[in-house]
Parts: structure tokens; C-alpha cells; sequence
């Protein structure tokens, strides 16, 4: 396969960094909206939860539909869908404030089912757009457009809650996924597969997707491991406008600027790694990223200040930006090209599975046992967690890669 043309990449990156800004404002928007509203951190994990279920269940419908479309339709599709929710929610909010909670929480489940063909849109272009030692670099683009995303999604935020108010920040972000629609529109469509025309057939599609998954010992063994990460970045995700308001009594302002603050990083990381993948393998960069996350979470639990837990905040997700390098690379190069969305759509399932998890977890426990002290106990575990499975995943993707590695985007079975 040729290279695709600048062009192509610029749009695709252009298209993956609009969208996740425009995730980012809602992120902002959202917590701040609840939290405003109901003044309890279990309202913040419970919406938490009920925004990430309903969209476990689409991860696998949705990597099937993208082996059938080919990725660039679906993308602008389902970002033109996520603009007219938000212009929804918006004119609920405005015209019924007393609805504002629950308009948000409905819109939350929405977005979330919407999120993940954006997500299965996005791994099925990779492999079309780059392959070989190309690949781990278009990978780590990806990684280094979410940072980006989380510089300048929070600036645009913090500029438009001044100018606008934090409602209208919700029409901002669906004008920024009507942009990223389009940016889509003139990439390659890729091979479209027809569909198999009836229930039945489309049932044993999806069986396909599962049975390959827990056949492929690599990518069970990551899969579980992302799963432990997960969680605890679930637990600090869900309570995080508490912890910066509320213990911490930062201003709102204090929110947004601390994910900027990881964004900025991740401008960093732009010229960063590109430059140690030439010098190191992917594994090295996969090892320092998690026990970076994994320190840097323990020390979250004991945070004192907003200043330490900002500082422990952008170490945390920095980390999780080298370890994922290693993550999107590895797993793509040992899974079957043609049946990849069947397969990342069970494996993304699995793995967010841990959000609502946490979110529940903060709910139940987190005004009891304090967000802090279960973000650290649970640190604290997946760290013995990974001192075991990390070794033996690398061990299996090194056992794996020498009889797939002539196909740099997949084994063919």
C-alpha cells in the first residue's frame, strides 16, 4: 500500500484533534454544570457511569460497522450526530433550566454510544494511512492529538465559559464536531465490505470479533492490563471537578487550566517521541510510561495542595501518553487487518468497562472513603498488578510479532 499523500494526514489529524478538543469542552462543561447544580461529588460518579454504560455496549456493533465502511464516512457521520445532540441539549438547558441535570446526564449516554464508532473510525484508519516503521509514528500522532486536544480544548473552554457562559460552551463544542465532519469528507473511503444481509449472519460476525479476541493471548493479556489503568484513571476522572473545586477550593478556572497544562505537554510530545522511537523500542517507551502513571497516581492519594495534585495529574496522563505508544502499536500489528474493528470493539468494551466501574465506585465510596484514598489504594494495586502482567505481555507480543511482523498492520489468518 502506498504512502497516503500530506494531505490526507493533515485532515486525519486535523479531524481526530477537533474532535477530541470538542470532547474536551464537554468534559469541561459537563462536571461544572453538575456539580453546580446538585453540590455533591456522588451526583459527579454516578453521571459518570450512566455516561460511559450505554456506549460500552456500541464499541462492538460499532467495530463492525467499520470493517464494513471503511472508517472516513462513519467518522464525519457520527461527528455531524454529536453537533446536533449538543445543539439539542443546548435549547433544553436554555428554554427549561430545572431540566439541566438530567438533560445532561441523557446527553452524557448519548454522546457516549456516539463516541464509540468515533473511536473504531479512528483505528481503522491507521493501517490505511500508514504502515510499517511508519506505523508507531502515525499511532503516537493520535496520542499526541489527544494531549494537543486537552491544551487547547480547555483554553477554547475557559475563553468561551468567559465570553458566553457554560452552557453555551456546549454549542461551541458541537460547532468544533461539525468542523471535524468535514475535515473526514475527502479522505480515502477504504474497502467497504457488504453487509452479510441478515441478523443472523451479522451475529456471527460479531461472534467472529470475540472468538478472535480471546484467541489472541497478546491482546488478552493488554486488554487486562488497560482495564487496571483504567480504573484508576476512571476514579480521578470522575471526581476531578470536586477534587479541584471542592477539597482543593481551586476556582473553575483552576479546572480547565490544569488540562491545559497536559496538553501543553503533549505539544512536547509531538517533538518527543518521534525522536526516542528512532532510539528506543516501543517497549521501553511502554515500561516508562507505566511506572511514571503508576507513581505518579500513588502520589495522588496524598496530595495536599492543588499545586502538588496538578503537578501529579499531568505526570499521570503524560505516562499514560508513552505506555500508549507501546499499547496502539502492539496490538494493531497482531490482529487480522480485515476483521480489526470486529476485534477492537470487543477489546474497547472490556477495557472502558472500568469507567462506569469507577464512577460507580466514587459514587458509593467517595464521599465516605474520600476520592484521594481509594484513587491511592487503588494505585497501589495496579502497580503490583503491572509489576507481573506488564513482563509477561511483552514476553507474548515478542512471541507473537516474528510471524506477523512481515505484515506491518495485522497477521493474516
Amino acid at each position: 500500500m502506498s504512502q497516503a499523500p500530506r494531505l490526507h494526514r493533515s485532515l486525519f489529524a486535523g479531524g481526530v484533534l477537533l474532535g477530541l478538543m470538542a470532547e474536551q469542552v464537554v468534559m469541561f462543561a459537563v462536571p461544572l454544570l453538575i456539580f453546580q447544580d446538585t453540590e455533591e461529588v456522588s451526583a459527579l460518579g454516578f453521571a459518570f457511569a450512566l455516561e460511559w454504560l450505554p456506549g460500552l455496549l456500541a464499541y462492538p456493533f460499532a467495530g463492525l460497522i467499520a470493517d464494513r465502511d471503511g472508517g472516513a464516512r462513519l467518522f464525519s457521520l457520527v461527528s455531524a450526530a454529536r453537533a446536533t445532540v449538543l445543539g439539542l441539549v443546548v435549547l433544553v438547558c436554555v428554554t427549561q433550566p430545572a431540566w439541566t441535570t438530567p438533560a445532561l446526564m441523557t446527553s452524557g449516554a448519548v454522546l457516549s454510544v456516539l463516541v464509540a464508532p468515533t473511536r473504531m473510525s479512528v483505528e481503522k484508519m491507521v493501517p490505511q494511512l500508514a504502515e510499517g516503521d511508519r506505523l508507531a509514528r502515525t499511532q503516537a500522532l493520535v496520542q499526541n492529538m489527544e494531549l494537543l486536544a486537552m491544551a487547547l480544548g480547555p483554553a477554547l473552554a475557559m475563553l468561551a465559559a468567559a465570553l458566553l457562559g457554560k452552557v453555551w460552551l456546549l454549542a461551541v463544542a458541537g460547532a468544533v464536531f461539525a468542523v471535524a465532519s468535514l475535515c473526514w469528507l475527502p479522505l480515502p473511503r477504504g474497502e467497504r465490505q457488504p453487509s452479510p444481509g441478515s441478523a443472523r449472519k451479522t451475529v456471527a460476525e460479531l461472534g467472529l470479533g470475540w472468538k478472535l479476541l480471546v484467541g489472541n493471548r497478546p491482546v488478552v493479556l493488554l486488554g487486562s492490563l488497560n482495564f487496571a489503568i483504567n480504573l484508576v484513571f476512571a476514579t480521578v476522572l470522575s471526581a476531578n471537578a470536586a477534587l479541584v473545586t471542592g477539597t482543593f477550593k481551586a476556582p473553575e478556572s483552576s479546572f480547565a487550566l490544569l488540562n491545559t497544562c497536559v496538553g501543553v505537554i503533549g505539544l512536547l510530545n509531538l517533538l518527543v517521541i518521534p525522536l526516542l522511537l528512532k532510539r528506543f523500542d516501543v517497549h521501553v517507551l511502554g515500561v516508562v510510561g507505566f511506572v511514571t502513571l503508576c507513581g505518579a497516581l500513588i502520589l495522588v492519594g496524598a496530595a495536599t495542595s492543588f499545586l502538588v495534585y496538578a503537578t501529579l495529574f499531568v505526570a499521570a496522563l503524560t505516562g499514560t501518553a508513552y505506555f500508549n505508544v507501546f499499547n496502539r502499536t502492539q496490538r494493531v500489528k497482531v490482529i487480522p487487518k480485515e476483521h480489526l474493528g470486529k476485534v477492537m470493539g470487543p477489546f474497547y468494551l472490556l477495557n472502558l468497562l472500568s469507567y462506569p466501574i469507577g464512577g460507580l465506585l466514587v459514587g458509593s465510596l467517595g464521599a465516605g472513603f474520600g476520592p484521594q484514598r481509594l484513587v491511592g489504594a487503588l494505585a497501589v494495586l495496579l502497580a503490583l498488578f503491572g509489576a507481573v502482567l506488564l513482563p509477561l505481555t511483552m514476553r507474548s507480543f515478542r512471541r507473537a510479532l516474528p510471524a506477523t511482523e512481515a505484515d506491518p498492520v495485522g497477521a493474516q489468518t
